[in-house]
């Protein structure tokens, strides 16, 4: 299996023209759309919030500062205590498996690998349908039973396919098929734990349509240290993601340790993969749709490719759960369906090459 670049066309006209090949003016431009979306995503909602009084109550709690704004304390309830942890957790969500996703393709060299391929969905859906199950809560403090089985699932499945595939070092091929087997096998239990679940079925399903309704600063606060020094992981081994592209064996000419680095990206991304998984459900389409976008933006140097895939995932699930709240609160895999799948046919129409496998 052999790679070769990843065309970056996107002709010279529009918007796209004008900031492709500019790292520095994209990430800027991801970073206000982010700010933006915080105060969108904060204020609007069954329950409008004037967006002075959202700046004003995020600035009082986080740093203190008084913007002269006059709220009531129902207002500071909504702002702080539900919809900016929901705002935050997407973004952390959509940060961490944009970045698995980067990852992956990158270590598998396969531009349809996506953060589940090892079978950590497998393993976090049948991991939450057990904690449904469970007839009496274990002791998970501030995480819950679900969130915490969820989790449990998704590193321990991931952990048996590395195992089992030799994380990469005796074959791609295998460590893939691995994964695929792995979450067969996974998937015939969950229908088999969703045929006895009886009055439990809804909440299974609503994990694997995947949703950000729970979100609270607690299961955030659990989440986030696994999902950015995850991330932290992987952008400073950004080199031996650069080495992958060019097959095993330059890699190896160029002075890396195939097998340690690529344990240690794949840990990575599973366990970034795993922690979104637990707080928020199955989310398709933000690892398979965002580093291809920033790819064909900057290229496929991995420098560059891992901050803003982080950025842009953020971005992306955040506008994605604004979108499902004002439609009535559905869940926002649904929505990351309908807008990631016309969106990925549209990035694979302007793009005249892939990787050769």
């Amino acid at each position: 299996m052999s790679a070769s670049t990843i065309s970056t066309d996107l002709g010279t006209v529009g918007l796209a023209g004008r900031v492709r090949g500019r790292p520095g003016l994209i990430a800027a431009l991801g970073v206000v759309a982010l700010l933006v979306l915080l105060v969108a995503g904060v204020s609007l909602g069954s329950v409008r919030i004037d967006p002075g009084d959202t700046v004003g109550v995020i600035l009082w709690r986080l740093l203190g500062i008084d913007t002269g704004h006059a709220w009531t304390a129902a207002t500071e309830t909504i702002v702080w205590d539900l919809r900016v942890p929901r705002v935050l957790t997407a973004m952390l969500v959509g940060a961490g498996l944009a970045v698995a996703g980067a990852t992956l393709q990158g270590v598998v060299r396969n531009p349809l690998a996506d953060p589940y391929i090892l079978g950590t969905a497998s393993g976090a859906a049948l991991g939450a349908a057990i904690g449904v199950l469970v007839p009496v809560h274990l002791v998970m403090v501030e995480f819950g039973v679900v969130n915490g089985l969820a989790f449990a699932g998704a590193l321990l499945t991931a952990y048996l396919v590395l195992r089992v595939g030799g994380a990469g070092t005796a074959g791609l091929t295998r460590l893939l098929l691995t994964g695929y087997a792995v979450s067969s096998v996974l998937a015939a239990l969950l229908t088999m734990i969703m045929y006895l679940s009886g009055s439990n079925l809804r909440e299974i399903f609503s994990f694997l349509l995947g949703g950000l309704g729970g979100a609270s600063w607690s299961r955030l606060a659990v989440a986030a240290p696994l999902i950015l020094g995850a991330t932290v992981v992987v952008g400073l081994r950004s080199r031996s993601l650069d080495g992958f592209l060019l097959g095993d064996a330059t890699a190896v000419h160029l002075g890396f340790d195939v097998r340690r680095e690529r344990r240690i990206l794949l840990a990575a991304a599973s366990l970034a993969t795993a922690a979104a998984v637990a707080i928020s459900g199955l989310i398709g389409f933000v690892g398979l749709v965002v580093p291809h976008g920033v790819r064909m933006l900057t290229g496929p140097s991995a420098r560059r490719l891992i901050p803003l895939s982080a950025i842009f995932g953020a971005v992306l699930l955040s506008a994605a759960d604004l979108v499902a709240r004002l439609a009535g609160d559905i869940p926002v895999g649904v929505v990351m369906a309908l807008i990631g799948a016309p969106f990925f046919l549209f990035l694979l129409t302007r793009t005249r090459s892939g990787y050769e496998l």
